[in-house]
């Protein structure tokens, strides 16, 4: 297990023990995050744990992971991307001024279909095989569409825009 993956089972552990509210406390969740780090820190002086390449990244993949939307969110709060689509877990999508480019983000099934349900949480939607396509609103008033098989062909289809490309 790498350190990053080390300090984000710590966070989700504290998370659950102090009945924190990821996607509510998010200030509280940050600190949490920075005291885990320092903590790992001045661990990996007396112990084999490995050492934290950049704390800085790490808090941010942490939180993004803990409270946020994982991979995505770097996406998401980039004011340049306008739109993200996967419409096959290996092959995500993002629009930059109008123009389409494939990232290197590279998702499982799984991890697709977590985001999807963390992503659907605020708005109190759903969507599964009574219900296979749904369109919310995220917390930052972006739009979200997810569409999933037997609608579409194998793979789970999800789009966001912000919500600025509609004003």
């Amino acid at each position: 297990m790498d350190s990053t993956a080390v300090v984000e089972e710590e966070v989700r552990e504290l998370v659950r023990r102090r009945a924190l509210d990821p996607t509510a406390d998010g200030p509280a969740i940050r600190r949490l995050v920075d005291e885990v780090i320092a903590d790992y820190d001045e661990r990996t002086l007396t112990s084999a744990l490995p050492p934290l390449a950049d704390p800085r990244l790490t808090a941010r993949r942490v939180y993004d992971a803990v409270a946020g939307f994982g991979p995505l969110q770097g996406y998401l709060d980039d004011p340049e991307v306008e739109e993200i689509w996967i419409n096959d877990p290996g092959r995500v999508f993002v629009a930059r001024r109008g123009q389409s480019e494939l990232t290197n983000t590279i998702l499982s099934a799984g991890e697709v279909r977590d985001l999807v349900e963390r992503m659907l949480k605020s708005s109190g939607r759903r969507v599964d095989l009574s219900t296979p396509f749904v369109d919310a609103t995220l917390p930052d008033g972006s739009r979200l569409h997810v569409v999933i098989p037997d609608i579409t062909r194998r793979a789970w289809a999800v789009n966001t825009a912000h919500s600025f490309l509609y004003y």
